[in-house]
């Protein structure tokens, strides 16, 4: 994305550092996780629903499924059945069980923007730290160059015998110095660009640059708009963690209903539908008859007893048929069965493990009302320093611009006397150096006071902007 002839501005970082930023990836997956639970703690109000089917072989002496008497058979055995259940009175538990869930994703979403915001700042703080320093680099350059146009003019004055070598030498040395904080001005803001690359998490080989809008075109709101107290009211509205914070509270609050629900009982309705059938091949033998046994009973024929016999078998070794079920359609037609009721559950004793939830519940709700108080004091405390901070960098702003204008002056008047031999190369090297620091110190308490302002619209939940 970036390139040697692309020049990103504020709003183009900002936007990669969300794109790329691993703590926003791994907030924004924490909210998935969120909605995930929120999507089963809703359908968890839903019937439940099973179809369930088995099929096997039983070999040897079993139990027909069918009729329930033991056999010694071999056969193949098909079963099905579905099974549904509801609840329908649980003391709101699952209800306020899907809105906790609920309202902990709201607050997962909220971190995200949280984060957002903050790395949004991180990297206003960064990208303004960049623009300082090259501004640093420029005036050095113009320093530097005044310095070396000034040698040139005294060197040849020098030459002319109408100034000492000594000025010219002091201006050289002078000349060095400036070369050298030239250099570490440019190696300041080199160093400042490679860390704002970091901030971006882009790779540091990338060839990168900024766009360097004027400081003095950057907006500010007045300072009037942005009072402590306005600001602050505004920051509890519209900043994500004090809108993080009330989520969680809520969502406590409705585990707190969901855990007392559960310790009261709860009723559920049930019911199921199911069929079973076998299939085998059973072999019929002939019967042998083997004689008559008597039974122990006798008949009286004419007076006269007779003993009652039974004639006796014996399975032969002929097949003549074979014996079969109904099809499997006719008996699961005849198997069919169903069944509807109505549960009842009273929770007696778990080992206190119901109670001991609901404490954890309150608990966990007066907690999270504590961060939220701290937190809103917090909030207050920096939105009020930061609006102190800015009422002093605006008042320091205004005194080094009048500091600035005054070392001009006294440097204008210095290069006019040293032009006429009446100053010496000494004096007006310390005349350029004074004005050389008033206007880096004017540089850097602008920024300083647009930081500030840019801190408390952030507060006010404007976010950052530079144009």
């Amino acid at each position: 994305m970036a390139g040697a002839q692309q020049k990103w501005d504020l709003r183009q970082c900002v936007d990669y550092a969300l794109q790329n930023n691993i703590s926003v990836r791994q907030t924004d997956l924490q909210a998935r996780f969120s909605e995930l639970n929120f999507i089963q703690s809703k359908a968890g109000q839903l019937p439940s629903l099973s179809l369930g089917g088995s099929s096997g072989f039983r070999l040897g002496r079993s139990e027909n499924p069918t009729t329930g008497v033991l056999e010694d058979n071999n056969f193949f055995n098909l079963g099905m059945q579905v099974q549904s259940g509801v609840s329908l009175f649980n003391w709101f538990a699952i209800k306020n069980n899907r809105e906790s869930s609920r309202l902990s994703w709201e607050a997962d979403k909220a971190q995200t923007r949280k984060i957002m915001d903050d790395i949004a700042l991180n990297v206003a703080v960064s990208y303004l730290q960049t623009l300082l320093a090259r501004e640093q680099v420029k005036v050095a350059a113009v320093q530097v160059d005044q310095v070396r146009a000034q040698l040139r003019d005294t060197r040849k004055r020098v030459d002319a015998g109408i100034l000492p070598e000594l000025n010219a030498a002091e201006l050289e040395a002078q000349l060095a110095r400036d070369s050298a904080s030239l250099i570490t001005a440019e190696t300041t803001a080199a160093q400042l660009l490679l860390q704002l690359k970091a901030v971006l998490n882009l790779d540091a080989a990338v060839d990168f640059d900024i766009a360097t809008p004027p400081v003095d075109q950057i907006p500010v709101d007045p300072l009037a708009e942005l009072q402590p107290e306005v600001v602050y009211l505004t920051a509890l509205q519209m900043l994500p963690q004090q809108k993080v914070n009330r989520l969680r509270i809520e969502a406590a609050q409705k585990s707190v209903l969901a855990a007392k629900g559960r310790l009261y009982p709860s009723v559920t309705a049930f019911g199921s539908l199911s069929s079973n059938a076998i299939r085998f091949k059973k072999e019929i033998y002939n019967q042998v008859l083997t004689g008559y046994n008597t039974t122990g009973a006798r008949v009286n024929a004419g007076g006269v007893f007779f003993p009652v016999e039974v004639p006796s078998f014996k399975q032969g070794d002929n097949i003549v048929g074979y014996f079969r079920p109904d099809g499997l359609g006719r008996q699961l037609n005849a198997n069919f069965g169903q069944s509807v009721g109505v549960g009842l559950n009273i929770p007696v004793f778990n080992g206190r493990t119901a109670r001991t939830n609901l404490d954890r519940s309150r608990l966990q709700v007066q907690q999270l009302e504590l961060q939220l108080e701290q937190g809103e004091r917090q909030l207050k405390q920096d939105i009020y320093k930061a609006y102190t901070d800015a009422v002093a960098a605006l008042q320091k702003y205004e005194a080094d611009k009048k500091a600035l204008t005054t070392a001009e002056k006294s440097f204008s008047f210095a290069s006019k006397r040293y032009d006429l031999n009446l100053l010496s190369a000494f004096e007006l090297i310390n005349s350029q150096g004074n004005q050389q620091r008033a206007r880096i110190q004017a540089l850097y308490s602008k920024y300083d006071y647009v930081f500030k302002m840019k801190l408390l619209e952030f507060y006010k939940g404007q976010g950052i902007k530079l144009q």
